[in-house]
């Protein structure tokens, strides 16, 4: 089976496939994950972009916020190496505003 997904903002059309209802609800979720956060979750604003970093030889993939500088990180999962948003801290604790941080230089610390 196939069937053509739209992002709710009409900004992304995908095909997924999958040989069942079960498969492709699965898959609708994935893609869901990632390409359905449409606004910041620290300033509200709907000017995110997709951004790729590589720093040392590592890739960081994110959202980025045009209006207030604030991101959402991405981990890599390591069987099948699929992405999934980071929304909770290293310890399992749910991060405020949706995973979305900002960098406060006077401090040096994610906000």
């Amino acid at each position: 089976m196939k069937l053509t997904y739209t992002t709710k903002n009409e900004r992304i059309s995908v095909e997924i496939e999958g040989d069942s209802h079960r498969e492709l609800f699965t898959q609708i979720g994935k893609f869901q994950e990632i390409f359905e956060e449409d606004a910041c979750g620290k300033c509200g604003h709907d000017h995110v972009r997709f951004v790729v970093r590589t720093v040392d030889d590592n890739q960081y993939h994110e959202l980025r916020c045009k209006s207030c500088g604030a991101r959402l990180s991405f981990g890599s999962n390591k069987k099948g190496g699929g992405l999934f948003p980071k929304r909770k801290d290293s310890e399992g604790n749910w991060l405020p505003d949706g995973g979305w941080v900002k960098w406060n230089p006077k401090t040096e610390k994610n906000e």
